[in-house]
C-alpha cells in the first residue's frame, strides 16, 4: 500500500513538473513574440516615415505601442507618432498625441523634447499676427516653460531664440493695433497698446517704434512735456536711429531741411573723392 502511494506522489511530482516547465516555455515564447511584433510594427513605422506616408507611419507607432505598453518600446513609439505627424504638418495631430504622450508619460527621460516639440507645433502655425493670437500664445507657453525648467538642455537655447521671435510677433501686433488707433484719433487706446511694447516687449525691434509713437502722440495732443520725456528715452537708447530723426522732426520743423541740406552735401563730397580716386587710373 505505501508503495503504490509512493509510485503515486511520484507520478504526480513528474506530471506537475512537465506541465509547469510547458507553461514557462510557452509564456517565454509568446513573451519572445510579442517582443518581436513591437519590433516589427516600429520597423514598419519608421520604413513609413522614411519614405514619406506619415498616416500609415504613425498607425504603425501606435500599434507598437498597444501590443505591449509596459515594454521600453511604448513611450519610443508614441513619440514617433507625434513626430511623424509633424513631419508633415499634420499640427492637431502631432499636438494630440503629445499632450496623450504628457498624461500617460509623465516621467520619460526625454520630456523635455516633448514639450520642445509641442511649442515648434505651435509655433510653425503662426502665419499672421493678427489671426492666429491662440497658436503665438501656446507657443509662447511652451518656450518659456522648456526654459524655466529645462534651462541646460539644447531645446533651452532654441526656444529662447524662437521666444524672441513670438516676442517680436506680438510686439507687431501691439504695434499694428495702436497704428490704427492713432489714425483713427483714439489717443488713450493708442498710448496704451504703444505702452505695452515699451513694458512687456523692450527687447524687441519695435521698441524704438513704440517710444516715438508715444512722442508722437503726446504732442498731438498738446502734453509737450510727456513727449519730451519719451523723446529722451529714446535719444538715450536709441539716438542713432531712424526713430529718433523722426522725432527730432517734431520739436525741430527745420530739421528734416538741413538733413537734406547735408545729405547733398556729403554726396558733393562723395564725387569729389571719387573723382580723385579715379584720376590714380588715368
Amino acid at each position: 500500500m505505501l508503495y503504490i502511494r509512493a509510485s503515486f506522489l511520484l507520478l504526480f511530482l513528474l506530471l506537475f513538473m512537465s506541465c509547469s516547465k510547458n507553461d514557462i516555455k510557452d509564456s517565454a515564447i509568446k513573451e519572445k513574440s510579442l517582443d518581436l511584433q513591437v519590433l516589427e510594427a516600429y520597423n514598419d513605422g519608421k520604413d513609413a516615415l522614411e519614405g514619406g506616408d506619415v498616416l500609415y507611419a504613425a498607425k504603425k507607432f501606435n500599434e507598437a505601442e498597444t501590443l505591449f505598453p509596459q515594454s521600453d518600446w511604448a513611450p519610443k513609439s508614441a513619440l514617433m507618432a507625434a513626430y511623424a505627424y509633424y513631419s508633415q504638418d499634420y499640427y492637431y495631430d502631432a499636438i494630440a498625441e503629445l499632450q496623450r504622450f504628457l498624461k500617460v508619460y509623465p516621467k520619460y527621460k526625454d520630456t523635455a523634447y516633448v514639450h520642445y516639440l509641442m511649442g515648434i507645433c505651435y509655433f510653425e502655425q503662426i502665419v499672421d499676427e493678427k489671426k492666429d493670437l491662440q497658436s503665438i500664445k501656446e507657443a509662447k507657453k511652451k518656450f518659456v516653460f522648456v526654459l524655466k525648467e529645462y534651462p541646460n538642455t539644447e531645446y533651452a537655447i532654441d526656444s529662447e531664440f524662437k521666444l524672441s521671435l513670438v516676442n517680436d510677433i506680438l510686439a507687431s501686433k501691439e504695434m499694428y493695433v495702436g497704428r490704427y488707433y492713432f489714425n483713427k484719433k483714439k489717443w488713450v487706446s493708442a498710448i496704451n497698446r504703444f505702452r505695452t511694447v515699451i513694458d512687456d516687449y523692450d527687447t524687441t525691434i519695435y521698441t524704438a517704434e513704440a517710444l516715438h509713437r508715444l512722442v508722437e502722440v503726446h504732442y498731438t495732443i498738446g502734453l509737450i512735456e510727456e513727449a519730451e520725456k519719451y523723446a529722451q528715452l529714446l535719444g538715450y537708447n536709441y539716438g542713432s536711429s531712424e526713430w529718433y530723426q523722426n522725432t527730432y522732426s517734431l520739436f525741430d520743423k527745420n530739421y528734416k531741411i538741413k538733413k537734406k541740406d547735408r545729405f547733398k552735401d556729403i554726396k558733393k563730397e562723395n564725387k569729389k573723392i571719387l573723382k580723385k580716386f579715379k584720376s590714380l587710373f588715368e
